[in-house]
């Protein structure tokens, strides 16, 4: 099993100075190595017919674009989990403060919460950023959900296409909680077939 992981938003609590009021950590999850070849290939697929060379991101990404890479994703091998958390909903004074265990945290909760999907997983995180936090992340992982993780690693997104998905998916599910814009929803009703479990966090 391999499970590619990203998010959408940030840690942070300034939220009349910038920070994002939503912050969405997803999990693509993969059954084996074949399943992820032929997802990686649709998305190389879309990418030579747009001449797109570099990484797929949502925030910089055409409407277009979103839509063809959706629509060519949308009918691959894979299983997406979320978690959604509305800031204003947080009252702990140590997640609030905390912008590196508010991150560890939640994705840790939406791995522990997986309703048995995880099994010895071959776990691959986003390692833009903060390399030392990140490598105390993957640590933490490996501490808490034992069998249930195989190993857990960094990879830039910029080389690797299924980091990129993760990227796709975070922010899509992000984007339909905008009720400031028009058709909200459009690319999480094109991912729809591949999310198992979006788990808003109240």
């Amino acid at each position: 099993m391999l499970v590619f992981i990203d998010e959408s938003g940030d840690a942070g609590f300034r939220l009349s100075k910038g920070s994002s009021p939503l912050f969405v950590a997803a999990m693509v999850i993969f059954a084996d190595g074949a399943a992820a070849g032929e997802t990686e290939s649709a998305i190389n697929t879309v990418a030579g017919r747009l001449g797109h060379r570099s990484e797929f991101k949502f925030n910089k990404t055409s409407d277009e674009r979103r839509d063809l890479f959706f629509g060519a994703v949308r009918s691959c091998p894979f299983r997406v989990r979320a978690i959604v958390v509305q800031k204003q909903v947080i009252y702990s004074p140590h997640l609030v403060s905390d912008k590196e265990d508010f991150y560890r945290f939640f994705v840790r909760q939406m791995m522990q919460h997986d309703h048995g999907s995880l099994s010895r997983a071959k776990v691959v995180i986003d390692g833009s950023g903060d390399r030392d936090f990140r490598r105390q992340l993957c640590s933490s992982l490996r501490q808490r959900l034992g069998k249930r993780i195989e190993s857990v690693k960094l990879s830039s997104s910029a080389a690797d296409r299924l980091l990129q998905l993760a990227d796709m998916c975070a922010g899509a599910i992000a984007r339909s909680y905008r009720t400031d814009r028009a058709h909200s929803d459009r690319w999480r009703s094109m991912l729809r077939p591949r999310i198992q479990n979006i788990w808003d966090f109240l």
